[in-house]
Order: structure tokens, then C-alpha cells, then sequence
């Protein structure tokens, strides 16, 4: 339960159900990915261990000004092109051009009935991003502490993102930050090198924004992925370097208005 994995993954599943959840589309990779974890030895869970963490720049000079990113006109794989239109508009210059997507229809060829999703956030959804003619994508999800409570089945919740968990390594350059109002932010990178599977997804930017009412906002920042139905190739580097990604995170407009 504690990367919340149901965000990101590697490929869709049960395509035949009524509806296919962002959680579905990436919940192949949840599995993969504790199987792997839970086959490594004491001591490849040191030498993980090891690498250090590392504090991503976050000076105001690394970012730039946002609301001049352009957005692509959508599509039948896309969705509402009035809130890519307001993502754009929170993002720096230079990010690339913004389209809301069905990652489900993309991957399993779902229906809309089948891919349709409850978004609860202003700003919640699925977005490819393309940028020098590759194709990353921003997954964004809030939840309110009623809905986070049904998501880990009645289970604990996770106070520190960044500590080692048995039979986990830890996650790679993991900042935890306390912020004011009770917020915890955590940004950590995931290299997603979890074996065989189709599609395979590229390195990415993973955010967790602890609220102070009991919710949380999770986005996956990805260079992509790679598949028969890949909308194009990889990134070079997430659509959002670490200090942007967090910038976009404290933005209050990614929460419901008061």
C-alpha cells in the first residue's frame, strides 16, 4: 500500500468491465513490481539502500513562467479540453503542448463507457504532453480522506514515504518536506525497470502531497511509455523537472475551491 500504486503502472486489465479506472490501467505494474521487490536479498536491499538521497534544486530561478503552454486540440482518445487547457495554464513555458487522455483506451483500446473515470480534483485527469516529438505523460489524482481510506482498504497510512520498508528498497532520491498548514510533500524518481511486461514504462517523477484534512494529491510525472500503442517515443526527461513538478503541486489550484 505504500506507493499508493494504483496511479501508475504498466498496462490495463479487465478491459471488459463497466468502467476502467486510472488505478486498473496501472495496477499490472503494482504487482510486478512488489513480486520483484519481495524477491530481493537482504543485501541487494543494502547496497539500494545505500545510494543516497538527494535534495532536488528548488531555487525560483530554475523555473519559468507559467501559463504558456499550448495545448493540442483533442481527440477520440482524448477528454475535456477545457481542463487541459486550465493544466496548461499552470505549467512553465517550454513544457510542450497538452492533451487530456484515456490511458485505458490507448493501452486496451477501451470504450469511453468502459475508460470513463470520476474525477474529484479541478484539475484531475490523464495528459500527454508532447515535446520535441516525444510523448510523456501527467497523471494527476486528488483524493479526500474518505476516498483514500476506501483505497487502502482500512489499512495504515504511510507517515514517512521516504522510510525503508522490509523487502523494499528504498525509493531513489526521496525529499520528504514538511510545509506549513501541515502539509507533507514527498517527490522521489522511479527508474520503472520492473522486468517483461507490455507496455514498458520510462523513468518518471513521482509527487505525494499529504493534506492536512486527511486527502492527498498524487501525480506521476513520465517520460512515457513504450508499445504497439505508444503515441510516440519516450521522453528524454519527464514533461516536469523536480523543481516545476513541485511548484505545480503547492499550486492551490489543483484543489477544490473552499
Amino acid at each position: 500500500m505504500s506507493d499508493v500504486r494504483e496511479l501508475l503502472g504498466r498496462a490495463a486489465e479487465d478491459a471488459g468491465r463497466p468502467v476502467i479506472s486510472t488505478e486498473a490501467v496501472y495496477a499490472k505494474a503494482a504487482r510486478v513490481r512488489w513480486r520483484r521487490r519481495a524477491g530481493i536479498s537482504a543485501a541487494a536491499v543494502c547496497a539500494v539502500a545505500a545510494g543516497a538521497f538527494v535534495v532536488p534544486g528548488l531555487s525560483a530561478g530554475q523555473e519559468q513562467s507559467p501559463r504558456t503552454s499550448s495545448v493540442a486540440a483533442p481527440g477520440k482518445l482524448g477528454g475535456d479540453s477545457a481542463r487541459a487547457g486550465k493544466l496548461a495554464g499552470l505549467l512553465p513555458a517550454g513544457v510542450g503542448s497538452v492533451k487530456q487522455v484515456s490511458l485505458a483506451a490507448i493501452i486496451k483500446h477501451a470504450t469511453p463507457a468502459q475508460a470513463k473515470e470520476h474525477l474529484y480534483g479541478p484539475v484531475d485527469g490523464q495528459f500527454a504532453v508532447r515535446r520535441d516529438g516525444g510523448v510523456g505523460y501527467l497523471v494527476i489524482g486528488l483524493m479526500n480522506a474518505k476516498m483514500l481510506d476506501k483505497k487502502l482498504g482500512g489499512g495504515p497510512r504511510d507517515t514517512d514515504l521516504c522510510a525503508a520498508l522490509p523487502g523494499e528498497p528504498h525509493r531513489t532520491d526521496c525529499v520528504r518536506e514538511e510545509l506549513p498548514g501541515g502539509r507533507v510533500l514527498t517527490l522521489w524518481s522511479d527508474s520503472m525497470d520492473y522486468g517483461d511486461g507490455t507496455p514498458q514504462w520510462g523513468p518518471e517523477l513521482v509527487g505525494r502531497l499529504s493534506l492536512p484534512d486527511g486527502g492527498e494529491l498524487a501525480v506521476r510525472d513520465s517520460t512515457g511509455f513504450e508499445a504497439d500503442t505508444a503515441q510516440g517515443p519516450l521522453l528524454k526527461a519527464p514533461p516536469l523537472t523536480r523543481a516545476q513538478l513541485r511548484t505545480l503541486m503547492l499550486r492551490p489550484e489543483l484543489l477544490p475551491e473552499k
